[in-house]
């Protein structure tokens, strides 16, 4: 090898104080992109979800975290205050049968039913 090929070479290193900072740098530019893309929109959703969960009333249908999907009839509020918590118990119907099922198992709130 030529003396300029070795002088190329040691000319393209980056002097080793500055990789730690770029280093860093990277790290935190690869953190800030899967805090905006998974994290953020995740924490979202599960607010949400809560939001929609705390504010069931009768006639609301639900899905269950098992699949059974039902018309809230009755909700016993557990809290002290009588706020809404994940342990309170919701009655529901599906088909011709009557569930009590928690409030934090459940999955999803389709809406409330139409009066037939």
């Amino acid at each position: 090898m030529s003396a300029s090929v070795i002088a190329s070479f040691a000319l393209l290193q980056a002097a080793p104080g500055a990789a730690v900072p770029q280093m860093i740098f990277m790290y935190g530019a690869i953190f800030a992109i899967f805090y905006f893309v998974l994290i953020r929109p995740q924490q979202k959703q599960r607010k949400q979800h809560e939001e929609r969960v705390k504010t069931l009333k009768k006639g609301d249908e639900i899905v269950t975290a098992g699949g059974i999907v039902g018309e809230v009839l009755h909700i016993a509020s557990q809290g002290k205050d009588g706020t809404a918590t994940l342990a309170d118990r919701i009655t529901i119907k599906s088909g011709e049968s009557k569930l009590v099922v928690e409030r934090g198992r459940i999955a999803a709130v389709a809406g409330s039913t139409p009066a037939a």
